[in-house]
């Protein structure tokens, strides 16, 4: 059965304060993430924001928008703190259940985008969050009577741990706090990377790149089942249809620019065909065909799938599945005649999986 997709951008407004903010994106607006257990947020922190310690219920990719920020991190089961410094273009692995903390100590403001899956979330659809401070705390919700006991502490030492944050997700910090800084044992490429690169995966000419970040990458993405992937397109340049073969869902977030988006499921005509801009979230079912055109302006699109080691299936360029299909399979597939599948087929071997624009 064909299903109607939808292009959005965050519509839900979770936070907002003095410190930064952050949005998701509803399944009301989008009901495709509940029924493909995705979710999506963004992250706007000022500088000197800081988002409070906290915990999800659901495995996500951070991929940094614009700016940098000092991340702290404690995986389940971990007494060591892992702190890294991420900038834009960087991914950050955050599996459920690892505890985080977010400061912008730069001049200029921080964003990012999570998507994230939420297979064994709360609610299907959503990234559900729990805060250890603050007045949603969970050291609030257990109260200082019972916090005195647990640790050992006086009543009023007690309260001052319990009531002194009065800061909901994310505060403010004074100026001149020095956040820890990297530890050199925590290497680049075992706790995030860059996936907006001139070193990409695919690599054309006047048309773009392709970049994507598997388990090879991180090992911890085997444990998530997720995966990611970045295209820029420059201006009227065409990502050529693909579809994931190993019947993976991706949500795909326009992270730059504008341009088309085309989705073609098992009926024949299009899912979706239309205009997107930045901020535009996009899910795409299991086996979907999708291809983008990019305006003038060029496009970058970031997608998280379903797995940690996608399966790309190519429906044109010199690596698609027509190369591959037998002459007289082709003629009488097509219903044409030899010529023109002899044209089609040394059209295909010429052609990239990013075509430049035709000048």
């Amino acid at each position: 059965m064909e299903m109607k997709l939808v292009a959005e951008k965050a519509d839900q407004t979770v936070y907002e304060g003095e410190g930064g903010a952050y949005y998701a994106w509803s399944t009301s607006k989008s009901p495709l993430l509940m029924e493909s257990k995705l979710a999506a947020g963004w992250l706007l922190l000022h500088p000197l924001g800081f988002a409070l310690p906290h915990f999800s219920d659901s495995s996500k990719l951070a991929y940094v928008l614009e700016g940098k920020c000092t991340v702290g991190m404690v995986a389940p089961n971990s007494s060591e703190e892992t702190v890294v410094v991420i900038k834009k273009g960087d991914v950050l692995p955050l599996p459920r259940g690892t505890v985080s903390w977010w400061f912008n100590d730069g001049g200029i403001d921080f964003t990012t985008v999570f998507l994230g899956e939420t297979t064994k979330g709360q609610v299907s659809g959503e990234m559900g969050y729990f805060f250890l401070v603050g007045v949603q705390g969970i050291l609030h919700g257990f109260q200082s009577d019972l916090v005195s006991k647990i640790f050992n502490l006086d009543t009023k030492e007690a309260e001052d741990i319990v009531g002194s944050q009065q800061g909901g997700l994310i505060v403010k910090l004074r100026n001149g706090i020095e956040f820890p800084n990297p530890s050199e044992e925590h290497m680049k490429e075992k706790v995030y990377a860059t996936i907006d690169t001139p070193a990409a995966d695919v690599v054309v000419e006047g048309g773009g790149i392709i970049n994507s970040l598997t388990e090879k990458d991180f090992p911890v993405l085997v444990g998530m089942g997720l995966s990611a992937r970045f295209v820029r397109l420059e201006g009227k340049a065409i990502l050529a249809p693909s579809y994931v073969a190993d019947g993976s869902v991706s949500v795909n977030y326009v992270a730059k620019g504008s341009g088309r988006i085309r989705v073609v499921g098992n009926e024949g005509k299009p899912s979706f065909d239309g205009e997107v801009g930045e901020g535009y979230l996009i899910v795409v079912p299991q086996f979907y065909a999708v291809t983008v055109i990019a305006d003038q302006s060029g496009m970058e699109l970031f997608s998280l799938i379903t797995s940690s080691k996608p399966v790309m299936e190519q429906l044109a360029g010199n690596m698609s599945v027509w190369k591959a299909i037998s002459p007289v399979v082709l003629q009488s597939a097509l219903n044409i005649s030899p010529q023109l599948e002899e044209l089609f087929r040394l059209k295909n071997t010429t052609s990239l999986m990013i075509i430049p624009p035709r000048t």
